[in-house]
C-alpha cells in the first residue's frame, strides 16, 4: 500500500506541484486519487445558502498533499468492494467561512432553510457548532465526504427545488451516496454521527465510513457524519485564504 502511494504521489501533475511551490501548499485531489468523486457543492448553488460561495472560482477538491496520500488509501481500500469516496468539500478559502458569517448576520435570507435546516433557527447555528468563524476546512486536510458504489456518475451540478435532508433516502438529494441517514450538510441533531434515531442501514454505512477514514488517520467531528480531519495535519495553526482555483 506504501508503493502505492508513493506512484501516486510521484505522478502528480507538474501543475498541481506548480501550484503547490507558488501560492498555494495544496494539489488538486484528481492528480492524487483521479477516481475521487468530486462534488463541490459551494462551487454552485446546492448548497444550504443556495449560491455559489465566496472563493470557489472552480469545482475542485483541493487538500494537502498528506491529506490527499491518505485519501488515496481509503479510496484504494474501498474500491475491491466497488465503493469509493465522493467529497463535498475539501480545502475552504477564509473568505468562504466570512461568506457564511456575513449570510449568518442576515435573518431574513432563509432561502434554504426547509432543505438543510428546517428544524434549527438559523440565529443558533453558531451556538450548535454549524457554523463558525474559522474553520479547520482552511487549513487544506479536512474533507467532507461520503461513500458512493462504483462506477460512480459525475454529479449534478444544480438541483432545482429544495428537500427536506431529514427525509429517507429516495425522497433526498443524495445522489449516487450510500445512505446515511440525512443529506450532506443537513444542519439536524440526526447528522450527528453516532444518533441511534437513524436507520440501521445507514448506521452501518456510517460506521463503514468512520472505520476506513479512521483506519487512516483521520478523525471525525461527531456532529457530521461527513466531517474528517486527518490526525497530525501538516498546517494546525494556519488558515488559508487561497481562492480554489
Amino acid at each position: 500500500m506504501r508503493s502505492l502511494v508513493l506512484v501516486l504521489l510521484l505522478a502528480t501533475s507538474a501543475d498541481a506541484q506548480s501550484s503547490a511551490r507558488s501560492d498555494s501548499p495544496f494539489v488538486s485531489i484528481a492528480d492524487i486519487a483521479p477516481t475521487i468523486v468530486v462534488d463541490a457543492r459551494y462551487h454552485g448553488s446546492h448548497n444550504f445558502i443556495g449560491r455559489p460561495i465566496a472563493g470557489y472560482e472552480a469545482p475542485k477538491c483541493l487538500v494537502t498533499l498528506q491529506a490527499g496520500a491518505a485519501l488515496a488509501r481509503v479510496q484504494a481500500e474501498l474500491r475491491p468492494f466497488g465503493l469509493g469516496l465522493q467529497t463535498f468539500d475539501c480545502y475552504r478559502p477564509q473568505r468562504a467561512v466570512d461568506d457564511f458569517v456575513a449570510w449568518a448576520a442576515d435573518p431574513a435570507d432563509t432561502t434554504m432553510k426547509e432543505g438543510f435546516y428546517p428544524a434549527v433557527d438559523k440565529a443558533d447555528l453558531f451556538d450548535e457548532g454549524y457554523i463558525a468563524e474559522r474553520s479547520g476546512h482552511s487549513r487544506g486536510s479536512t474533507v467532507d465526504l461520503t461513500i458512493v458504489p462504483l462506477p460512480a456518475q459525475p454529479p449534478e451540478r444544480e438541483v432545482e427545488g429544495v428537500v427536506d435532508c431529514r427525509l429517507p433516502a429516495p425522497e433526498r438529494l443524495d445522489g449516487d451516496s450510500l445512505d446515511m441517514g440525512t443529506a450532506y450538510d443537513c444542519f439536524d441533531p440526526l447528522s450527528h454521527t453516532a444518533n441511534p434515531a437513524i436507520a440501521a442501514e445507514a448506521r452501518r454505512n456510517r460506521l463503514l465510513l468512520k472505520a476506513v477514514m479512521e483506519k487512516h488517520g483521520f478523525t471525525n467531528y461527531t456532529q457530521e457524519w461527513w466531517h474528517f480531519t486527518l490526525s497530525g495535519e501538516p498546517y494546525p495553526d494556519r488558515y488559508f485564504d487561497v481562492p480554489v482555483r
